[in-house]
């Protein structure tokens, strides 16, 4: 896809999007700040394109200071997920917000999602590719695994189990994208989001659609379709699965 196409495309739809959902998003802010009086925002640092540091902007679902815990992954039985929290990550308004980084230019609607610095740090040198391009809202990954959240729910250790479980698909998902981005691609990602929300079983069923169009590997195709109990498996371009946290850079 051309570059400026795509950026054009982020500008008005994100530009549009603030528009026709702050009738969504601003009482969503007042119910956020009058749950504890803090703000209704939690801005995160997160690794962009060419690994350079942004502020994402996201509704606050979780209680103020959580990101000091040191655990980056989310479980959906997280005692510091907010009762207010909860309606927001279960229809994705806390990614609403996400729409003025698009329209600043950090992130564009379809792409990787963006990470923390220390799950990038962990990243393979296949991996790296996932940083070759801005940051998205939304992609494969975010349809398949939207239901991270109760992935990780009963896990001891949801940062560990992310890795393990969640990361080599996310990534390899993220890699097909990059490998066959296109206007026509995004726009089929961006209404299967939609569609997620209503039908998760139909959205997975449009991914499905798009990797077999794609010649994605069988195994990805298959994972994809979320039938299937998740293993551990290695992330790409690594011969073993993660096996500890404490590998991770300070």
């Amino acid at each position: 896809m051309v570059p400026m196409l795509k950026r054009l495309v982020d500008i008005l739809l994100s530009a549009f999007g603030l528009v026709v959902t702050a009738p969504i998003t601003v009482p969503t802010m007042v119910a956020i700040w009058l749950q504890d009086y803090h703000s209704p925002f939690y801005i995160a640092p997160r690794v962009g394109a060419g690994g350079a540091m942004f502020r994402m902007v996201k509704l606050r679902s979780m209680v103020v200071n959580a990101d000091k815990s040191g655990v980056d992954s989310t479980g959906g039985k997280d005692p510091r997920i907010t009762a207010v929290g909860r309606f927001v990550r279960r229809y994705k308004l806390d990614e609403l917000s996400q729409l003025w980084n698009v329209l600043m230019g950090d992130m564009s609607l379809v792409g990787p999602r963006p990470n923390v610095k220390r799950e990038t740090d962990l990243y393979t040198a296949e991996e790296q590719s996932l940083l070759s391009v801005r940051p998205g809202i939304t992609d494969i990954s975010s349809i398949v695994f939207s239901d991270e959240g109760d992935i990780l729910k009963d896990e001891p250790d949801p940062d560990l189990a992310y890795n393990q479980l969640i990361r080599p698909w996310k990534s390899r998902l993220g890699l097909v994208y990059i490998d066959n981005q296109s206007l026509g691609l995004d726009l089929r990602l961006i209404l299967l989001t939609v569609v997620a929300i209503l039908s998760r079983d139909r959205a997975l069923q449009g991914v499905n659609r798009i990797l077999v169009d794609l010649a994605a590997p069988e195994d990805l195709v298959r994972v994809a379709l979320r039938r299937d109990r998740l293993v551990p498996h290695p992330p790409p371009g690594a011969s073993e699965i993660v096996t500890a946290r404490t590998a991770v850079p300070a």
